[in-house]
């Protein structure tokens, strides 16, 4: 689970680098125009929808280690060719290597991490990888910024090829973890297809349902922050773009600070209630962004409320972390757990693409309007996530009750066996 976690860790800290400055890079330092530099950031969500249909698949027949080397192999090429990119058609190409690489990698080290826990440690394993994603993401970006200099090119090849490097580096983590024998690898032989596949999966109503809720999470907070909720910043309350990186900042810092403080309190507690309170907390930040775009008060108080609108993002973040993904776990049979976690990222990846195209616009024009959208949307997050909880089996909805009641149950006293019976 440490090397698990450690190649997650420089993984991140690698996209950091480079995330921030693709449009940058390709609009401006390669001089391929806006229109290149935005369908380059189109192949590369559009790579992740191609693949990822075909991933849980791969993972559960051959097991997660070889998808994961191969994705990270994959996202090295990509990041490499980027740097070394000077015309439209490898600039794309090398989007679509990346893009595709870093969208099998979710699902891969998921079920690697459901597979080195157990359901009493998944909720605190996934937790520390949200963080140390974050941690990583946020370096990256911090040291990413220092080294950048759109006048010298040279300084971008730097970056992707650091990029490059941890990608490596993460394949030769990963490829010295031995993983724990499990029965969807070690029963199924391998001329045989697991039983299940995409009818089962829609067939199982607790997920599809989950899969629903989690649309919702992601159209309503990831997908809204570098466009809708952005757009609305800078033309509603007239937020600078220093402001912007502030709230991001924010949004980190609240994540990295609260994610162990609040780890006590979701585990004990149910899950879908978890998410329903997320659901009150987001719906509280999309008021206070109202307030700082329509609220008339002074550019101070809309800066200060835009950043703290950032930070419950944040804090809600870090309540569904430790929450969302073990619970993908936890509904998957053993031989689909690639399969679940594929299906659930391929989710995330259709509403952070159809985030922005809907927030964007609505942002930028549609100021009050875009505010009450989301507020129903946050408010539709807590009757799902409830909704949810009437189809989960306890062990599912709050493992933690379970496993304490397990252990009293083995460690009850002798003498009250005896007498007992």
């Amino acid at each position: 689970m440490r090397r698990i976690q450690a190649g997650n860790v420089l993984s991140a800290f690698g996209l950091g680098f480079t995330v921030p400055y693709l449009y940058v890079y390709v609009a401006q330092v390669r001089d391929l125009g806006a229109g290149t530099a935005g369908a380059v950031l189109a192949v590369f969500a559009m790579a992740a929808l191609v693949v990822l249909p075909f991933t849980g698949r791969a993972i559960d027949r051959r097991g997660p280690l070889p998808v994961l080397v191969g994705a990270a192999l994959l996202a090295a090429a990509g990041a490499l060719g980027m740097g070394l990119a000077g015309s439209v058609v490898t600039v794309v190409g090398s989007a679509a290597l990346l893009g595709a690489g870093t969208a099998v990698m979710q699902p891969a080290l998921a079920t690697m991490i459901v597979w080195c826990s157990s359901t009493a440690t998944r909720t605190r394993a996934f937790a520390t990888q949200f963080f140390l994603q974050n941690l990583g993401l946020g370096v990256g970006g911090l040291i990413g910024g220092q080294l950048v200099d759109e006048s010298r090119p040279g300084s971008f090849l730097l970056l992707f090829s650091i990029e490059a490097a941890m990608f490596l580096v993460l394949a030769g983590i990963a490829a010295t973890v031995t993983m724990p024998s499990t029965p969807s690898i070690g029963q199924t032989p391998k001329d045989e297809k697991p039983r299940g596949g995409l009818r089962a999966l829609v067939g199982h109503r607790a997920m599809v349902q989950l899969c629903v809720l989690g649309f919702v999470l992601f159209f309503a907070c990831y997908g809204q922050f570098e466009s809708g909720l952005a757009a609305y910043g800078t033309e509603a309350a007239g937020i600078e773009p220093s402001a912007l990186g502030m709230a991001l900042a924010a949004n980190t810092a609240v994540i990295v600070a609260a994610q162990f403080l609040v780890l006590r309190f979701v585990e004990r507690r149910r899950r879908t209630r978890v998410i329903a309170w997320v659901g009150l907390i987001w719906t509280v930040a999309w008021l206070i962004a109202g307030y700082a775009g329509l609220g008339h008060g002074s550019q101070a108080m809309a800066t200060g409320a835009f950043i703290a609108t950032y930070g419950l993002f944040g804090l809600g973040e870090a309540m569904l972390s430790p929450t969302v993904a073990p619970l993908v776990a936890d509904l998957a049979p053993e031989s689909m757990v690639g399969q679940y976690n594929s299906a659930f990222a391929l989710v995330k990846q259709l509403a952070l693409a159809v985030g922005p195209a809907v927030g964007g616009p609505m942002g930028a024009a549609l100021h009050g309007p875009y505010i009450v959208t989301f507020v129903l949307f946050s408010l539709g997050i807590t009757v799902l996530a409830l909704r949810l909880g009437r189809k989960l089996t306890p062990a599912q909805d709050h493992p933690y009750l379970v496993a304490k009641s397990r252990v009293v149950a083995q460690h009850r006293p002798k003498r009250a066996v005896e007498t007992a019976a």
